[in-house]
């Protein structure tokens, strides 16, 4: 970890006026975060959407941010924190698509965010008797698939513990999203399994310590949830709530959105039933039908293997990227650009013409798996 490189990409996330789509917007014109603060003022203006105010915020009176900075990093070095800044390979490849992710997240545990698939499960903070038994059976069901599955939720009351209970008993990496900072645990009453996801899983957060969990942070939290997954999971809830926010996110992040359906009678099935009554979400009903309809195939020898080898017509590209596809079950499309440092206008016809040849699939998410 190079910690100065670590201070100027933290000090940009502190600075007044600028938010994530800017920040994007300025490492981009410079290259990096210490390039950002080492600007002129009038260079930084004439930078599309910054103006006199947040050049003069980048350039004026930086001591206390670096300060506020230096007090964070000692944090971290303390507690076993690893910083995650947009432009890593560890930063979780599927957030980098919203245009909103954050520039920094914060992680606390053995979480790889880039292995494997992820599904959230959310729901009510009132979860029923019902609600309990589906979510337990649905990830024991997911446990047994072999897919390598990771579930992300948000360490609330309700379907959010639910779920990240059942992932602890039944061997499976779970994430806890959190809407403040790694130097305490909200609500404490989850402290205990907080801290047995830190050997299975990860905490995750956007803030620095000494962050409040004020109600604002975990409706912004919600849009990392259905950010960093493939498909999002709504066992309970009712007409409204943050489950259904979480879940319109997602589906404008194009995340596959999937619903249990449940008795019409039922106040914390309103939610769900409304999902799927207006195409909002896919009515599943055991994990069987959420594998299906991601056109996730069970691990086996597959027997229909095909070396790319026998194919001389093959262009070394595709040999490479056949080769560097098989070291994971699936690959995103953003791990290929980013291995290959192609732009996605020669990647994708690549990887259609790898599809005639029976070589690639394509599965929902943009994710890719060799034949």
């Amino acid at each position: 970890m190079n910690f100065e490189t670590l201070k100027y990409q933290m000090a940009l996330t502190q600075i007044k006026g600028i938010g994530n789509i800017i920040a994007k917007t300025l490492l981009a014109h410079t290259g990096s975060a210490e390039a950002i603060f080492k600007q002129h003022k009038q260079q930084l203006i004439r930078i599309p959407s910054i103006g006199e105010y947040i050049a003069t915020q980048l350039t004026t009176n930086l001591s206390d941010v670096f300060r506020r900075v230096d007090r964070e990093i000692d944090f971290i070095l303390k507690n076993k924190i690893t910083p995650l800044f947009f432009t890593d390979e560890t930063y979780p490849f599927r957030l980098k698509e919203c245009v909103d992710a954050p520039m920094i997240l914060y992680s606390k545990g053995n979480q790889d965010y880039n292995a494997g698939f992820c599904i959230a499960i959310v729901g009510t903070r009132k979860i029923t008797e019902y609600g309990k038994n589906i979510c337990h059976e649905f990830v024991k069901d997911l446990s047994q698939l072999n897919h390598h599955v990771t579930i992300v939720s948000g360490l609330a009351y309700g379907v959010d513990i639910c779920a990240h209970k059942a992932s602890l008993e039944c061997g499976l990496n779970t994430v806890g999203v959190l809407g403040h900072g790694l130097d305490r645990i909200y609500p404490g009453t989850h402290r205990a399994v907080a801290i047995k996801m830190l050997n299975q899983g990860a905490l995750l957060t956007e803030y620095m310590s000494e962050t409040n969990p004020d109600a604002p942070n975990f409706v912004q939290r919600n849009r990392i949830v259905a950010g960093m997954i493939d498909a999002l999971v709504v066992i309970e809830s009712a007409t409204k709530g943050g489950a259904l926010i979480t879940a319109e996110i997602a589906s404008s992040y194009n995340r596959d959105v999937f619903a249990f359906p449940g008795n019409i009678k039922n106040e914390y099935s309103g939610g769900c039933n409304k999902l799927i009554k207006t195409n909002k979400a896919a009515l599943i009903e055991c994990a069987a039908d959420l594998e299906k309809m991601m056109g996730w195939e069970r691990q086996s020898t597959n027997k229909n293997f095909i070396e790319p080898l026998l194919f001389p017509e093959l262009l070394d590209i595709e040999k490479q990227m056949i080769h560097f596809m098989r070291l994971s079950d699936t690959v995103h499309i953003n791990q290929i650009l980013s291995k290959f440092d192609m732009p996605m206008s020669k990647i994708c016809p690549l990887l259609i013409e790898m599809e005639f040849k029976g070589l690639v699939k394509c599965f929902p998410g943009n994710l890719y798996k060799v034949l």
